[in-house]
C-alpha cells in the first residue's frame, strides 16, 4: 500500500493530469475539481484528513489529533463563497501537526500571511471575512468531506497542483501512479522527438488514419492508436 511519503515523493514528477489519464488507463473513475493555490507553484500529495466546517475552528483542531504527518486536511464548506473558513492560525496549527497542505471546499483569508508560513494550501479562492455564522455540527464532521461533485474519506489520497485537485482511492494508487509514470516517460519521449523534427502526427501515422477513415469512418482516433501502438492520451 502506498503511504504519504511515497505518494510525495512520486508526486514530484508527475502532474495531476498525469494522474487523471493513469485513472482512465487503470479503470479508475476520474476524480477532479478546478481549486487554485495560494501560493503559485504549490503542490500536495497525501492521504485526506477530512472535516466538515460549520463556522467553528475547533473541527480542524480535532482533526489534527489524529493526523498522521503527511496527512491533508480537506476541508468541507459547501463551496461557500461569501466567507472564508481556514487563515493563517489553522495553516500554522496543520503545520505544526506535521500535515501536508490544505484543500478547501470554500475560502481562505490571510492571504500574505499563508505564503510565508509556507504551507500549501489550495482553495476556491479569498475574502476578507471568516466565518458568519455557527452551524450544528453533524454527526460526521470528520468521516468525510464533499468537494465538489465528490465526497472523499481517509479511503482517498488526494493531489494538487497548478492544474487543480484530483482524489485517488488508496487501494488503486499503486495502480495509478504506475500508468500516470508510463504516460509521463512517453509524452516526455514524444516531446523530444517533437523538439528534434519529428511531428506529432508523423509519430502516431496521423496521414494512414485520415486515409483510413476515409474508407471507414467509423474509425476512431484510439482504434487507430492502438492499432499502430501510439500511447498518447486523446
Amino acid at each position: 500500500m502506498v503511504d504519504n511519503d511515497e505518494a510525495r515523493t512520486r508526486f514530484l514528477t508527475l502532474t495531476t493530469a498525469h494522474l487523471t489519464d493513469g485513472c482512465i488507463r487503470a479503470n479508475v473513475p476520474v476524480r477532479c475539481v478546478r481549486l487554485v493555490s495560494v501560493t503559485a507553484g504549490d503542490h500536495l500529495a497525501g492521504r485526506v484528513l477530512p472535516a466538515r466546517h460549520v463556522g467553528s475552528v475547533d473541527v480542524f483542531l480535532e482533526a489534527f489529533e489524529t493526523a498522521a504527518p503527511g496527512d491533508i486536511l480537506v476541508v468541507d464548506n459547501a463551496g461557500r463563497l461569501d466567507e472564508s473558513c481556514v487563515g493563517d492560525l489553522v495553516a500554522l496549527e496543520a503545520k505544526t501537526a506535521g500535515v501536508g497542505g490544505i484543500v478547501i471546499w470554500g475560502l481562505n483569508r490571510d492571504t500574505v500571511d499563508i505564503r510565508a508560513i509556507g504551507l500549501p494550501i489550495f482553495s476556491l479562492g479569498t475574502i476578507p471575512t471568516g466565518p458568519l455564522q455557527l452551524g450544528t455540527r453533524g454527526p460526521n464532521a470528520l468521516a468525510s468531506a464533499t468537494v465538489g461533485d465528490w465526497t472523499v474519506d481517509s479511503s482517498d489520497f488526494v493531489f494538487a497542483d497548478e492544474d487543480g485537485v484530483a482524489f485517488v482511492p488508496a487501494d488503486r494508487l499503486a495502480d495509478v501512479l504506475a500508468a500516470s509514470e508510463q504516460i509521463r516517460d512517453t509524452e516526455r519521449r514524444q516531446a523530444a522527438l517533437i523538439a528534434s523534427g519529428t511531428t506529432l502526427r508523423d509519430q502516431v501515422h496521423f496521414a494512414d488514419y485520415v486515409t483510413a477513415r476515409a474508407a471507414n469512418p467509423s474509425l476512431t482516433f484510439r482504434e487507430h492508436l492502438a492499432a499502430v501502438g501510439g500511447a498518447i492520451e486523446v
